[in-house]
């Protein structure tokens, strides 16, 4: 059995150190959303009573997921057809590869004066 608390502690330390980044429950089940200039760019969703991270994603990188791994990732419902992609939040995530995913999907939402400010903070951690 996975420790869920601890995934979605990840999952929330990785988003939040995002500038700008809004952390909300939504939904009946009171699942995190990640939003960056007020839009979702990544979300904690239960598929068939699994939890799962959903994220923007970059055109074209939905289908090579799956189709690399359908085992881990998947089209989710509502929003896949939008290019978004699912992944199984369970003890073999692979965090590093989801953590790119994850600042893809932060990238193609949030405003351009939040991502300079990323940068700047990535510039800062580059000449540490």
């Amino acid at each position: 059995m996975f420790n869920r608390e601890a995934l979605l502690q990840t999952l929330h330390e990785i988003c939040m150190a995002y500038p700008g980044t809004e952390e909300i429950f939504e939904g009946s089940v009171g699942d995190p959303v990640y939003k960056a200039s007020g839009k979702i760019y990544v979300m904690q969703h239960h598929v068939g009573g699994e939890p799962s991270i959903w994220m923007k994603a970059p055109s074209g990188v939905q289908e090579a997921l799956i189709a690399t791994d359908p085992s881990r990732f998947f089209r989710p419902p509502y929003v896949g057809h939008n290019g978004w992609v699912g992944t199984w939040l369970n003890d073999g995530i692979a965090w590093p590869e989801i953590e790119d995913l994850i600042d893809d999907a932060y990238r193609m939402t949030a405003k351009k004066s939040l991502i300079r400010e990323l940068d700047a903070m990535d510039g800062e951690k580059a000449d540490a």
